[in-house]
């Protein structure tokens, strides 16, 4: 009885540990496709790349080991320095209130950061900064598969994408069931 209940616990624990090392797998590769998309854009349009939220994101890791969360782009912005760290074109500014001028990015790249604002207004907001600076927005989220984006301290909203819509919903107890759409 003993070794069935150890078998049975290594197999959940094995499955649990498969699952979430394909989510994250994915998680990656939309990333990195979402990433190149959005240099592609920037490029043809002859403008620069703007990524909000820096490479490094705010931990010492990432910059320790030199792997960076995604590419750099031509400029980056974040509210804390950190996030970009020794890149020749950083700006510290919120998501919220952009300061560059109306379509100056040809695309905006903005990885793991709307869930990260307090609510879905801010959010809202911040999307529409995004889209009054760039001509096309790229948005990375967690996904609600991953154990990692239920866990983090500091994720605040539920975001995903489907087509040129972005969802976002509040995260917690008094956050209802209202969910907002967005375009662009």
């Amino acid at each position: 009885m003993g070794y069935l209940a150890l078998f049975l616990g290594l197999g959940i624990f094995l499955g649990v540990g498969g699952w979430q090392l394909a989510v994250w797998v994915v998680e990656t590769r939309d990333k990195n496709r979402k990433y190149k998309a959005a240099c592609t854009y920037a490029k043809e349009r002859g403008k620069q790349l703007l990524v909000a939220g820096g490479p490094w994101g705010v931990t010492q890791t990432r910059r320790r080991l030199n792997k960076p969360a995604h590419g750099s782009g031509d400029v980056c912005f974040d509210i804390n320095p950190r996030a970009f760290w020794d890149h020749p074109k950083g700006v510290i500014a919120s998501v919220t209130h952009i300061p560059f001028s109306d379509k100056s990015f040809g695309a905006a790249f903005a990885s793991h950061l709307l869930e990260h604002l307090p609510t879905v207004d801010d959010a809202k907001q911040a999307l529409g900064e995004l889209n009054r600076v760039a001509e096309a927005v790229f948005i990375v989220s967690p996904s609600r598969q991953s154990f990692a984006g239920w866990l983090t301290p500091g994720h605040h909203l539920w975001v995903w994408q489907k087509g040129n819509i972005t969802y976002l919903r509040q995260r917690g107890k008094s956050a209802g069931k209202k969910v907002e759409a967005c375009h662009g």
